[in-house]
């Protein structure tokens, strides 16, 4: 459904992609195309970049080919020229291999530049944007906000996963039994039996890491169609929705509708709630901002956690902040349940690709199953907040805990400060065993300057809960966390280390505390002794390598804007 008679805008509005008849740039044009077999009526329809980020190196975008002719030919039923747009294909799992992780959140805004380029340079009409491993979903949301063109993204859906040892066995139990390997709690057979079962099929990470949370971001916010996320990866309900939004984009050039009326405040703050609401990934909070500045929507992502956490409660518990599991949630309605449950609380004007309301969407929705899966706001799986933003003297513009990945009945936590300048200084250490309980292990200058990219903490966050550690330390990092990862980590700190952030200042045996009831992570030394500190405190040089690194250390801005590229102050 539009939002008012297409046929109209069609006979009065001219394509931008149409150009005039004897012209330069149509004529070259022609001539290309004519090549490729299309004819002149085929060259006068709305033109749709199909964004693909196929790749065989994960299983992630291992489908994606066949997602994209499903949603081409979509767009050819529905009037439309399809053109699929190639881009990079970031995989966690397979990109962190190199510079330790340090491309991964640099690939999610070269996916934005690669999008520019190939859509703004062609002048097409309108995007479909395929979306599978976790900086893909993000980086389409910021081409359409930067773009402003008529777009949808569709849903690429989650991997399956196997059993091992009469045990479910995923991703997520793979990446926490690696440091059960260094500490010798399981061996290295156990471990290679387990990767053998743990990814059963294409699609992304079966948990609720960033991936599937970014896809449910898509949903809330209005820009997929609605009931598709998540969704198992190849499945006919992908491939359903696939073909609406072939179908829908077609319509939505023809009226005109674009990101930017649905990416409004209203929406930013619904998206915000789901969020809580299911205790996503933390890393949804910078890549949210991200697309409100791409948007150019006036909203700090942050500030709005802060304004919802404790009127939001937990509505589901899903792996890695409890035992369900995310087919769990798309059986039980997915992201509309969430959205049904939460209406009283949603800004239901908000707009959807669809060109209806959120609260014409969810009328849809009769019914969410009443089993206990999915939550009331009455009766909720746990009060909020499900993720914090705390702040102090060691991040006075905030950090964020995922409240419901560790267990503790203390407020607080408290321990003398362990400094290391890399995860594999960690991983090292943990391996000598002289990590003790009580520490708070502080792993800094990897943000998104010092990094350059936001280097991993992630492995050994991960490595850390598969030993007797988990629960008895903390984490504090401005480096890279995952979705999966489990235990007390604070992440995203900032400033970060390199911009002279507090965490640059901390050394060996300085005590922290991280306050829950407070919402404060604070460094126990005095303002005299840290302005002496920042007296002798040198920033790091920039990297001497040339490359991608070295271009995004230059123009990347500070993670509470989301980290997008742009000149520096």
């Amino acid at each position: 459904m539009g939002r008012g008679d297409s046929k109209g805008v069609q006979e009065t509005r001219r394509l931008r992609s149409n150009f005039e008849p004897g012209t330069t740039r149509w004529a070259v044009r022609r001539s290309q195309w004519r090549a490729l077999g299309l004819s002149d009526a085929e060259m006068e329809r709305p033109k749709i970049a199909v964004v693909n980020s196929s790749s065989q190196l994960s299983v992630c975008f291992s489908h994606l080919d066949e997602l994209s002719k499903v949603v081409q030919q979509a767009v050819r039923e529905a009037g439309g020229l399809p053109f699929e747009i190639r881009t990079v294909a970031p995989s966690d799992f397979i990109t962190n291999a190199g510079r330790q992780g340090r491309y991964l959140l640099p690939s999610r805004d070269l996916i934005v530049n690669d999008i520019e380029v190939a859509v703004e340079g062609a002048l097409l009409d309108g995007m479909i944007c395929l979306a599978s491993c976790d900086k893909t979903a993000p980086a389409h949301l910021m081409a359409a906000g930067r773009l402003n063109i008529p777009t949808v993204v569709v849903i690429g859906g989650y991997q399956g996963y196997g059993t091992c040892g009469g045990e479910p066995c995923d991703i997520e139990d793979v990446f926490e039994s690696v440091g059960g390997v260094a500490t010798g709690n399981i061996s290295l057979e156990q471990l290679r039996a387990m990767t053998d079962v743990a990814v059963d099929g294409p699609g992304v990470c079966s948990g609720l890491g960033t991936a599937n949370t970014m896809h449910i971001m898509c949903e809330a916010l209005g820009m997929a169609i609605p009931g598709s996320a998540p969704v198992r990866a190849g499945s006919a309900r992908m491939s359903e929705a696939a073909r609406q939004a072939g179908a829908r984009i077609v319509a939505m050039v023809e009226e005109n509708l674009r990101p930017r009326e649905v990416l409004t405040p209203s929406a930013f703050e619904n998206a915000v709630m789901v969020l809580l609401a299911i205790s996503g990934s933390i890393n949804a909070v910078r890549h949210l901002q991200g697309v409100a500045v791409e948007a150019e929507v006036d909203v700090k992502i942050h500030e709005l956690l802060e304004k919802y956490a404790d009127e939001i409660p937990l509505l589901c518990r899903i792996r890695p902040a409890g035992p369900g599991r995310v087919y769990q949630l798309e059986q039980h309605g997915g992201t509309r349940a969430v959205m049904k449950r939460l209406v009283s609380k949603l800004h239901t004007d908000a707009l959807s690709v669809t060109g209806m309301t959120v609260g014409g969407v969810l009328e849809e929705l009769e019914v969410v199953p009443d089993d206990g899966f999915v939550k009331t706001v009455e009766n909720p799986a746990a009060p909020g907040p499900s993720l914090a933003i705390l702040r102090g003297s060691l991040a006075p513009e905030g950090a964020i805990v995922k409240m419901g990945a560790f267990s503790t009945d203390e407020a607080r936590f408290s321990g003398r400060a362990r400094v290391f300048g890399s995860q594999e200084e960690a991983l090292a250490a943990l391996e000598r065993g002289s990590i003790h309980d009580g520490d708070v292990l502080v792993l800094r200058g990897l943000g998104p300057k010092g990094g350059p990219g936001v280097a991993s903490a992630s492995w050994f966050t991960a490595a850390l809960s598969g030993t007797e550690l988990s629960g008895k330390v903390a984490i504090v990092t401005d480096g890279q966390l995952s979705g999966l990862n489990k235990g007390l980590a604070v992440g995203q700190v900032m400033p970060e280390a390199a911009e002279g952030g507090p965490l640059a200042l901390v050394q060996d045996g300085d005590a922290i505390v991280i306050d829950f009831e407070s919402r404060s992570l604070d460094l126990g030394v005095s303002p005299e002794e840290l302005e002496r500190r920042r007296d002798e405190w040198l920033p790091p040089e920039p990297t001497p390598e040339r490359g991608w690194l070295s271009v995004y250390q230059q123009v990347v801005q500070p993670m509470s804007m989301g980290a997008v590229l742009g000149p520096r102050d």
